[in-house]
């Protein structure tokens, strides 16, 4: 998974010359200094707050500027800190780590990605989920429209639910060789991989490292909006499935229409490759682990769902016995027991499983560093009390707009964010703060927000270069990134039109 696509690994390789876009945790520390220089100009002001904490629409009003020259100082250099644990006073707003009041920081995010990263390291140790896709294929290897559509759901299911993105750069050895010996193309084994995966990414259901951190930055529960996102993930992904399955058709028919063409011996030695990169069998020890792992992820949705709302369409329905209401805290501490429990099923050994969460929790130092950079900016905004401001500066937008298109504006805001910000993470801690407010301005659920702007995020990394997903997935196969841009801009050109349409009916009826 990548900071672009979801969160968690390790960051775009640099191209061997001339510009390499800069990596998330730079990008946020620009953003850092520019957002603390742009506080001297902002002057301060604040919202009128009802019981929940929510700005009153149309009381915003100027605040006196208090504060010194090295209190912002002090701001710029606690960023980090106060992004992580830092408290914020009940009385004065201020955010600072030695004060007291309720916690500020992403301390409880900053846990849960890397209890997630050493989960997920453990169970690619065992090799269980590579080897059972890889089966997958194998076994679908005669029945090549079923292949692309079994590849496709099993990635898009991992993406919308872990983020799986990164990790399919490891298929491409497998993937290709079997599309050709079927007589498609490299662009079809692309096409499977990328959109795939990316479709259950922008559809991010329970995704903790999109939909989790952004519904966390919102003030919502994980479940919040889980219904329109299942829909959204349904249907997106049989439109994808369906697109790249009638390209692969008509390649098939007639090879003069492949848009990445054939390079010496695709054809030739496609069957005796393919053949050669057999996978071996699933063990029984695989089986139980796969088993287990979808039973956590179940458990997972089952934790966060707020059933009464979601089974009555009431938002303030009175809770169901049976719900848990988890959030970050709990569901650091499940997934890692979770490890363990793999682990000990896998018999890895203590040594072993120790040394593996550990370096599956340092792998994924770096989208959590991002997260606490991106919330250290919000509180340099807080402390200045500029964010009410800026609020208010777009409050305008808002008004006279109706639901749907206030959801649609989210979506297309967040386009160009997307692109600036190289971590779905750091986007989302950053753009709640405002978005969310201006979701109750707008009278729309802040679910429908986070919907919107997941998808923005989602739909941004199917075809951006800066993604490693994307630019490395072409590069394996050995396509042309301008093929597949033009293979693919059609369906980003459908999928746009169906995400609005999607956010706006949401809006409605939230």
């Amino acid at each position: 998974m990548s900071t672009r696509a979801t969160g968690p690994g390790a960051e775009e390789p640099a191209p061997q010359g001339g510009f390499a876009f800069p990596s998330a945790l730079t990008v946020l520390a620009i953003v850092t200094v520019a957002v603390w220089l742009l506080a001297f100009l902002v002057p301060p002001g604040a919202y009128d707050r009802d019981d929940e904490g929510a700005p009153v629409e149309g009381s915003y009003h100027r605040v006196p500027d208090d504060r010194s020259f090295l209190d912002r100082l002090n701001d710029l250099f606690l960023a980090p800190v106060n992004g992580l644990y830092g408290v914020r006073d009940g009385a004065s707003g201020q955010v600072g780590p030695d004060l007291a009041g309720e916690l500020y920081g992403s301390a409880g995010v900053f846990l849960f990605v890397l209890a997630i990263g050493a989960f997920i390291t453990v169970v690619f140790a065992t090799g269980a989920l590579d080897r059972g896709i890889g089966r997958l294929a194998h076994r679908l290897r005669e029945r090549g429209a079923m292949l692309i559509a079994g590849v496709m759901v099993v990635f898009s299911v991992l993406g919308t639910v872990e983020g799986f993105a990164e990790e399919t750069l490891g298929f491409y050895g497998l993937i290709v060789p079997l599309m050709l010996a079927l007589g498609y193309d490299r662009m079809t084994a692309v096409g499977a991989i990328v959109l795939g995966a990316g479709i259950g990414v922008l559809c991010s259901t329970v995704n903790p490292f999109a939909t989790g951190v952004a519904s966390s930055a919102a003030g919502i529960s994980l479940g919040d909006g889980i219904v329109l996102r299942f829909a959204m993930w349904l249907v997106l992904t049989a439109v994808t499935v369906s697109y790249v399955v009638r390209y692969a058709t008509r390649v098939r028919a007639d090879p003069e229409r492949s848009l990445s063409g054939f390079l010496p011996g695709d054809r030739e030695g496609a069957a005796a490759e393919a053949a050669k990169g057999e996978v071996p069998e699933l063990t029984g020890l695989h089986k139980v682990i796969l088993v287990l792992v979808a039973l956590i992820f179940a458990f997972m949705i089952f934790s966060v769902v707020p059933w009464a709302g979601a089974l009555t369409g009431d938002a303030n329905a009175t809770p169901y016995g049976f719900e848990l209401g988890w959030s970050f805290p709990q569901l650091a501490a499940l997934f890692l027991c979770a490890a363990v429990l793999v682990g000990l099923v896998a018999r890895m050994g203590e040594q072993g499983l120790s040394s593996t969460i550990t370096r599956g929790a340092a792998d994924f130092i770096s989208p959590a560093l991002v997260i606490v950079l991106a919330r250290g900016v919000t509180v340099i905004m807080n402390n200045s009390r500029i964010t009410d401001t800026v609020l208010h500066s777009i409050e305008g937008v808002v008004k006279g707009t109706s639901s749907g298109v206030f959801a649609v504006i989210v979506f297309l805001v967040n386009l160009p964010l997307a692109f600036l910000i190289p971590s779905t993470s750091g986007h989302a801690t950053l753009a709640m703060p405002i978005l969310a407010p201006l979701a109750d301005f707008a009278d729309v659920s802040r679910a429908v927000v986070v919907t919107a702007w997941a998808a923005a995020s989602g739909w941004m990394n199917l075809w951006v270069p800066t993604t490693a997903v994307t630019i490395g997935g072409v590069a394996l196969a050995k396509v042309g990134y301008d093929k597949y841009l033009r293979f693919v801009w059609p369906l980003l050109v459908v999928l746009a039109v169906l995400i609005c349409a999607f956010v706006a009916v949401g809006a409605a009826v939230s």
